[in-house]
């Protein structure tokens, strides 16, 4: 049955790709958080450890929404390891051996280009392609990708480097 939103067929195609995108990119954010769970040491282990645990569950549960996002719109969700491999656009080091700090650095660097992507991509879903439900549902996942950043970058700012 043809799905019938109030979008054309060119701007479902258009956002299914974004959502696809998206859907590798928080998958990768996913494996990475993951990865530094596994692998933190230090004395801030299990503080880290749980806090890790909780942010990947949380970006677990993101992608759940973003592949039904894709699916509510007539589009597949492309979930398998060989297409979330060649469309990721980000990267980060595996962490065994990494120190805690750079972990966190490197979460932060994540969470920022998802900030900014989500913000490029709910203003094109708006725009562009007239859909008000994709592009309230990137802001929202933007604005959760803007304080988890601002959480883990407080972990390893120091007062000195704040601005007002």
């Amino acid at each position: 049955m043809k799905t019938n939103l109030g979008l054309t067929d060119e701007a479902r195609l258009e956002i299914g790709q974004i959502l696809n995108l998206l859907l590798a990119d928080e998958t990768m954010l996913y494996l990475t958080t993951r990865d530094y769970h596994w692998n933190v040491t230090g004395p801030e282990f299990l503080s880290l450890h749980q806090q890790f645990e909780a942010q990947y569950g949380q970006v677990a549960t993101w992608i759940d929404e973003v592949a039904e996002r894709a699916r509510s719109i007539g589009i597949g969700a492309r979930g398998s390891f060989a297409d979330i491999a060649k469309t990721v656009r980000s990267s980060a080091i595996a962490g065994t051996g990494m120190a805690a700090s750079q972990m966190v650095a490197a979460l932060v660097a994540l969470h920022e280009d998802l900030v900014i992507r989500l913000r490029t991509d709910s203003a094109s879903c708006s725009g562009s392609f007239n859909d008000a439900g994709t592009a309230d549902f990137l802001t929202g996942l933007m604005e959760w990708h803007e304080k988890t950043s601002w959480l883990l970058r407080a972990q390893i700012e120091d007062e000195s480097a704040e601005t007002s």
